[in-house]
């Protein structure tokens, strides 16, 4: 069939552009995979090693991982860490201990600073393949063992800086000049020495000793000077009691005064308890007396109460540093006096009626240069002890520690059924001798131990002992009254003997008397032999019981009935000793 001219042919694209642009979107897509997985490749590769050719401090550790590389860092600077580091101070040689003075290398620290980590970074795997760097170990630096290596160099080759100072001496200033120190700059110095600490071929670290500025300078010293402390000894300080006054020179006053560095300056300072002390003692009445009873020409008087003018220290206090700063003519201090009666006034010395002689009693003492020593003592130290209504006596603490600085010496007393040496020995008769002038004055006893052996110049199971810290003799006032205790010593002689008195005055409440029972369940003495050096030896005896009965019959105003009271004792036997040790010392 003819073909129609007029009828449409097929399109049909017979152009190459379009084959050949699927063949470079095929390309590149080849190229990406491929650079993909090259990229990805560098990345497990370079893993977290260090970049090829690092050096820290000259030791390779390129191309290892992290933990390899720190170890390999650790093993090349072994032998420079414990080095001594070569080290000069203004030119004088010296070696500095990098541990002493608190350097170390941080290996974890200086192999992260090279760069070796896990990362996508190309910049990261750029550089591990095209090479690392020569770094520097990081050094880790201990301040307070650092701090302390400087001050032990500065203090071998410095010289410390002095501040200023100004002092008192009486009425005198004592002025110290200030003094420019050489010491190390920290920085400098810390810079010089881990530079050397770890380099391959270390130069000497080259120290330099700098000023070093006192806090206190010249001109602070000066500046005091003319504030304060030549001021404060110009001429007295008036202190003004209302209408009456006194005047402290400064020889008197300086002694609480002082200048203080605070913030680079010298800043006046006070002592308010000296102070006060001193005016204390130039105030005429000063502190109120309490009222007493004492003995005068052998009979009890009661000694008057005596009122005080006190002031406020306080008062005191916040006003003096300003006025000692003053010029003369203006160097007055107005207080606020007030009287101050005594706690215990005349009339409540007068109410204790302490008026006459209530028991007295005297014991006796064979010679020795250290009973007049103790006894004297303990007789100084219980004379004059009043004894209000309730009180309570205690030998121990009116004695107080029987030591050297309390003045007692060494002397024999029972130790373990035997005599041995010890302080204060012999006080024990100035406690029998006391118990027994308490028990014919009617007091309560409260606690007293007699002695464990029987001593025959002692009123037989009527006596105690003591000993500071375990045994006491203690009695308590249970009278209406007061009672004063009046003690004395006759001290012994090589032809005479020593005597013991105590004397107790009040008002007669009681009438005493006693009775002595017959001993009974006697024990034998034992023989000891002490082959010690120190041995004191003993004719011994036995022991046995003892009963003592007191007997209360009232006296005056007192209309009580009280039971006779039981001392019951118990001596043990003292034991012969015999000393076996022919270098043995009698003690």
């Amino acid at each position: 069939m003819p073909k129609d001219p007029s009828r449409p042919r097929p399109s049909v694209d017979t152009t190459p552009e379009k084959a050949g642009g699927r063949v470079v979107g095929w390309l590149l897509l080849l190229l990406l995979v491929v650079f993909g997985g090259a990229y990805v490749a560098a990345h497990y590769a370079a893993g977290d090693k260090v970049p090829r050719g690092t050096t820290v401090s000259g030791v390779k550790i390129g191309g290892h991982p992290q933990a390899r590389a720190a170890r390999a860092l650790q093993a090349g600077l072994a032998d420079r860490v414990s080095r001594p580091i070569e080290t000069t101070v203004d030119g004088k040689a010296t070696t500095v201990d990098p541990a002493t003075a608190g350097l170390s290398v941080d290996y974890d620290a200086s192999v992260a600073e090279a760069g070796g980590e896990r990362s996508w970074d190309p910049v990261r795997l750029w550089n591990y393949f095209t090479g690392g760097e020569e770094l520097q170990a990081e050094v880790e630096v201990d301040e307070a063992a650092f701090n302390a290596q400087v001050d032990a160099l500065e203090k071998q080759y410095g010289t410390p800086a002095r501040d200023g100072a100004i002092g008192f001496q009486g009425a005198r200033i004592v002025r110290t000049e200030a003094v420019e120190g050489r010491a190390l700059d920290p920085a400098d110095t810390l810079d010089e020495l881990r530079d050397s600490f770890v380099a391959e071929e270390p130069e000497p670290a080259e120290l330099e000793l700098v000023s070093e500025v006192p806090e206190i300078d010249a001109g602070d010293v000066q500046e005091a000077l003319d504030a304060f402390a030549s001021p404060a000894i110009a001429a007295p300080v008036e202190l003004r009691f209302n209408k009456s006054s006194v005047k402290i020179p400064p020889a008197d006053y300086t002694s609480a005064l002082a200048l203080e560095p605070v913030d680079g300056e010298l800043v006046p300072q006070l002592d308010a308890k000296a102070l006060s002390d001193v005016v204390a003692s130039k105030v005429t009445s000063g502190a109120p007396v309490d009222a007493t009873v004492a003995l005068v020409d052998g009979k009890p008087q009661v000694v008057p109460a005596k009122p005080g003018v006190t002031f406020d220290p306080a008062q005191l206090e916040a006003g003096f540093l300003e006025v000692v700063a003053r010029p003369q003519g203006q160097r007055t201090l107005e207080l606020d006096a007030r009287v101050a009666k005594p706690e215990f006034t005349t009339k409540d010395a007068k109410d204790l009626r302490i008026t006459e002689q209530v028991s007295s009693f005297t014991t006796y003492y064979p010679h020795a240069d250290y009973r007049n020593v103790n006894l004297g003592r303990a007789a100084e130290l219980i004379d004059g002890t009043v004894l209000k209504p309730g009180e309570t006596f205690s030998l121990n603490d009116t004695v107080g520690e029987r030591t050297v600085a309390n003045g007692f010496t060494k002397g024999y007393i029972i130790s373990d059924g035997i005599l041995v040496q010890d302080l204060g020995g012999g006080v024990s008769q100035m406690a029998t001798t006391t118990f027994n002038a308490m028990f014919f004055a009617g007091l309560e006893d409260v606690e007293h131990k007699p002695h464990s052996f029987y001593i025959d110049r002692y009123p037989i199971g009527r006596e105690a002992t003591v000993a500071w810290g375990a045994v006491d003799l203690r009695f308590k006032n249970d009278t209406p009254y007061g009672v004063l205790i009046d003690a004395s010593v006759t001290p012994s002689t090589p032809s005479s003997s020593g005597v013991v008195t105590v004397t107790m005055y009040s008002t007669k409440w009681w009438n005493i008397t006693t009775t002595t029972g017959k001993r009974h369940n006697f024990t034998e003495a034992e023989v000891r032999r002490i082959d010690g050096l120190k041995c004191h030896a003993n004719e011994g005896y036995g022991g046995f019981d003892i009963d003592v009965k007191r007997y209360f019959e009232p006296v005056g105003e007192n209309t009580e009935n009280r039971a006779p009271e039981t001392f019951s004792t118990t001596y043990t036997p003292s034991d012969t000793v015999i000393c076996t040790n022919p270098n043995a010392v009698d003690e």
